[in-house]
């Protein structure tokens, strides 16, 4: 009787083994033949027999169920059941199913790049970024390119904590990014076009039908890193970080419009005006036809109660951009600015016959003031019949005027609106 029970486990025993191998040969079958939501629910089927099964079964098992997770995009589940076969394998000093793990690691970037740029053209850019982020880890010697597109990705979506810790990572990495362009020219049409890799490059090297074959190094990403540090400190309101931030960038980049302009809003944020319109200044001189920069000058002038200089850069924006809407309203409103002090003026006058006659020059005054506000509300009502603001000042002026034809008419269009 003593020796019936270990007899009983014995034969147990050798009885799960045939299980655990016959399931998992059966669920072999199923990735082989890709038919992985069928293999997920035999590998789930089969769970409880690999709870204490040997190394070799139970590596096995994770393996394939690592491999089934990924390729119904349960990445993380996928990455779990990899990381679990290794371990067994790795206690158990054996090294098939390592092997075909890491066999496996560039299958898995790829499905998560594939799935990462989907989840970008639907715009769930969180979700993308984690996916760029976790093809990072798998290899980060040779997928730092993902830390960069993961942070972008976070950028894109909102969530700038994730991509600034992202960002700061790749700085201290000194992290550049910069890659090797090939270009090749057709003979037979004359036309330059990017050759898509080394091999085919090399291939046109021998080839007839090709000339002026040439390679190119692409700017490095370290200058647009800073930057893009500086821009999340400003989102997140941490003037001071951001202020160091765009200095190192415009250490590297010092000429960089999109730096001299992040560096003004900021002192135009902490109320510096001057240093504000000192960098915008620097940006005109990198950049003299952009009218952009101009209409910020305007801006900060007609803030400062610099009514001339204001008009002046307005007018400048307008010549070098005709269509930019916010500049003929604001340029309107710096000319209309100086109807309060004419009105104060009135105001103060008694009824003498001198005083009526200044009341007189005054309102003339006025009016002119008016005119000359006029001429950027149409233009603008022009380019956007449907500017309420535009046409609601028009109206007031000529009623204020007393033109009661063009008070009607934009008086109609503000209310057919």
């Amino acid at each position: 009787m003593k020796f019936y029970f270990p007899l009983l486990l014995a034969t147990l025993i050798s009885f799960t083994a045939v299980a655990q191998k016959k399931e998992l040969k059966a669920a072999q079958k199923l990735v082989d033949a890709s038919l992985y939501e069928k293999a997920l629910v035999a590998l789930n089927e089969m769970q409880p027999l690999i709870e204490n099964a040997e190394a070799k079964y139970s590596s096995h098992y994770y393996y394939l169920l690592g491999i089934s997770k990924q390729k119904t995009k349960a990445f993380d589940e996928a990455i779990a059941a990899f990381d679990k076969a290794t371990s067994i394998e790795k206690s158990a000093k054996l090294k098939k199913y390592g092997s075909l793990i890491q066999d496996n690691v560039s299958s898995l970037t790829n499905d998560l790049i594939n799935e990462a740029v989907d989840l970008n053209s639907r715009e769930e850019y969180v979700a993308a970024s984690k996916l760029l982020y976790t093809a990072y880890e798998l290899d980060p010697q040779n997928n730092t390119d993902y830390l960069y597109y993961a942070a972008s990705s976070a950028v894109n979506g909102g969530d700038y904590d994730t991509s600034l810790s992202y960002y700061l990572r790749l700085k201290d990495m000194n992290y550049e990014g910069r890659k090797t362009m090939y270009y090749a020219t057709e003979v037979a049409s004359g036309v330059e076009s990017e050759v898509p890799d080394l091999a085919t490059y090399s291939i046109y090297k021998k080839s007839k039908d090709f000339t002026n074959l040439r390679e190119e190094l692409t700017d490095s990403k370290l200058p647009e890193i800073v930057k893009n540090i500086a821009l999340i400190y400003v989102q997140k309101g941490d003037n001071e970080a951001a202020m160091q931030a765009v200095k190192d960038a415009r250490a590297m980049s010092p000429k960089d419009i999109g730096l001299i302009l992040t560096e003004a809003d900021l002192y135009n944020k902490i109320g510096d005006e001057a240093r504000f319109a000192s960098l915008m200044e620097e940006a005109i001189a990198q950049d003299p036809n952009n009218a952009v920069l101009y209409y910020n000058l305007g801006v900060v002038n007609g803030n400062k109660g610099n009514r001339e200089a204001s008009i002046s850069y307005y007018k400048k924006a307008i010549e070098l951009d005709p269509t930019y809407e916010a500049t003929y309203l604001n340029l309107a409103s710096v000319i209309l600015d100086g109807e309060a002090d004419i009105v104060d003026e009135m105001n103060a006058l008694g009824n003498s016959a001198a005083e009526n006659r200044k009341y007189d020059a005054l309102k003339q005054k006025r009016e002119s003031l008016f005119l000359e506000a006029v001429p950027y509300l149409e233009t603008l009502v022009s380019i956007n019949p449907k500017n309420a603001d535009a046409l609601t000042t028009l109206k007031n002026i000529f009623g204020t005027i007393g033109d009661t034809a063009n008070f009607k008419k934009y008086r109609d269009m503000l209310e057919s609106l």
